[in-house]
């Protein structure tokens, strides 16, 4: 080899090193630039006993501790407006007639207003088979208490002439109830229009990917940082809830179910739970264990949910089909799931 091609072969090689020593360096500065973007997305999440269940908010395009503690203090805001039990909440004070009044309307917060608007189009839609005025019958059963007390024929039967949603009049900020003594109970729809409260406030303050999960209601902000979409299980009756009996794939919208198991106890061999009949006061019985609703609004899913499950599985199905952007699953006593046409499969 001459020297000037032993010098040639000595500059390859020179250069070589050098652009492998570049590659090296390059490819160490992309894995620390990929560490830290993984670490800036990493989510974040809280989770508290609220609204008698356990939230949890969970934000995946934010690292802003103190937005998400806002976020999930939002639910005792609007608890102080629709608890049921609470002496403070506005839901009390207006059941027990001490809300002020004007002509013979007791005023209003807005936000019941909306939300007493959105659940009595549900009990129209469902002929009554959902009925916020249940309050009165459903005051007389407690599923939380081990007491396990059946309310008598004789309680249930002075109750029942003071339920009827069409006895209930809304109008700019005022409601009045056309028979005394009438309760509204907003259990079977408050914590969707929770839910899509708290995603409004996420989304004003910038947040684009999210899941808000109130005990099961669960409400999904747009989708994954990534464009995925969040896997979202529908669980499985009388199981644990880590449980499922299927996994969809949801961007930006909401999955709320209700089912039987969900506050239930059982005495003298019979079951008892939650779902109450507005017709007869005693739960539900129609074969059905749970419908789980998919649809863009969680107070919307809330209620049809509920109102589903009261018109039996042939009737809500049928309702559901009729609906736009609305798919649902009912579970049968049998386990066996009953799909609408458009709901997405696993």
């Amino acid at each position: 080899m001459t020297n000037f091609h032993r010098r040639i072969f000595q500059t390859g090689i020179v250069l070589l090193v050098f652009l492998l020593l570049l590659f090296f360096s390059f490819e160490q500065q992309k894995k620390q630039s990929s560490g830290t973007d993984e670490t800036a997305k990493a989510p974040i999440s809280d989770t508290a006993f609220k609204l008698n269940t356990v939230v949890t908010v969970t934000l995946y395009d934010s690292t802003d501790e103190n937005l998400l503690a806002e976020a999930i203090d939002l639910c005792d805001k609007y608890e102080n407006l629709f608890s049921r039990t609470r002496p403070t909440s506005e839901l009390y004070q207006l059941n027990h007639g001490l809300l002020p009044q004007e002509d013979g309307f007791f005023c209003i917060s807005p936000e019941m207003t909306e939300l007493l608007t959105a659940a009595l189009s549900y009990c129209e839609k469902s002929g009554g088979a959902f009925d916020i005025t249940i309050g009165p019958v459903s005051a007389l059963w407690d599923f939380t208490s081990e007491e396990k007390v059946v309310p008598s024929d004789a309680e249930i039967s002075a109750a029942l002439p003071l339920v009827d949603y069409r006895k209930v009049i809304v109008k700019e900020n005022r409601v009045r109830f056309l028979q005394e003594g009438m309760q509204l109970d907003l259990g079977a729809i408050a914590k969707g229009y929770i839910a899509d409260k708290i995603k409004e406030f996420l989304l004003e303050h910038g947040v684009k990917s999210a899941v808000i999960n109130l005990g099961g209601n669960v409400l999904c902000v747009g989708e994954k940082p990534d464009g995925d979409a969040f896997g979202i299980g529908i669980q499985k009756p009388f199981a644990k809830r880590s449980e499922t009996v299927s996994t969809i794939q949801v961007r930006d919208k909401s999955i709320v179910s209700s089912g039987i198991y969900e506050r239930s106890f059982e005495k003298d061999g019979k079951f008892y739970h939650h779902l109450l009949n507005p017709k007869t006061g005693y739960p539900y019985d129609n074969s059905l264990v749970s419908v789980t609703i998919l649809s863009e609004k969680s107070v919307d899913g809330d209620g049809l949910s509920t109102a589903c499950f009261s018109l039996g599985l042939e009737e809500g199905m049928n309702f559901i089909e009729d609906l736009p952007d609305t798919e649902a699953v009912f579970i049968t006593e049998d386990y066996k799931l009953h799909y609408s046409s458009g709901f997405p499969r696993s």
